[in-house]
């Protein structure tokens, strides 16, 4: 009986990391299918942007990618900056992402086998080819009651440490009125 027990007991141990995975996989896979179906889709009217927010925002933590990218100066941020701090940041990296594809074209995805670093959190590498070249994208997810996005690595470099290294100069020589700036002229020109 006792054998039994640890046995029962390690199958289902050892299966939850395998259903967490699979169950960030499927949503990544629903995901990337909405967001390729209106990029293939697109055809005038709104901007690629404004089609692929409501799936973007749905999918990816912009708060903790923002409060990740500002990095130790978030806690002195006030609340109303942290919350515009999210917006101006969430529409840079929505406007960047959607610029990417071209009206028409479906790149081609596949997935590789996640891994989890930590309980609650899975890496899920991909391999894209697009206009004929091949790109490595690993999507960072933490199950936060559902499965999110919270950091991308491109070629591995990832998404949040990239800005956490153009915003911390920027925090220590103005503070959050310095990272706002910067965020909204990014904005402007996207």
């Amino acid at each position: 009986m006792k054998l039994l027990s640890l046995l029962l007991g390690s199958a289902m141990v050892l299966g939850a990391p395998a259903r967490a995975a699979g169950d960030a996989e499927s949503s990544l896979r629903e995901g990337m299918s909405e967001v390729l179906a209106v990029a293939e889709g697109a055809k005038g009217g709104r901007t690629m942007a404004d089609r692929l927010q409501p799936i973007l925002e749905k999918r990816i933590c912009f708060e903790s990618m923002t409060r990740r990218a500002v990095g130790p100066g978030w806690r002195q941020f006030t609340p109303s900056q942290q919350e515009e701090a999210t917006k101006l940041f969430t529409k840079l990296i929505i406007r960047s992402y959607s610029s990417k594809f071209t009206p028409g074209q479906r790149p081609e995805v596949n997935y590789l086998k996640g891994t989890s670093p930590a309980p609650g959190k899975i890496e899920i590498p991909t391999t894209i080819l697009y206009k004929g070249s091949r790109y490595s994208i690993v999507y960072r997810m933490e199950n936060r009651g559902r499965w999110l996005v919270t950091d991308i690595l491109a070629e591995g470099v990832s998404l949040v440490a990239n800005y956490r290294a153009q915003f911390d100069g920027l925090y220590k020589k103005g503070g959050a009125t310095a990272v706002l700036d910067s965020l909204r002229q990014s904005v402007a020109r996207t």
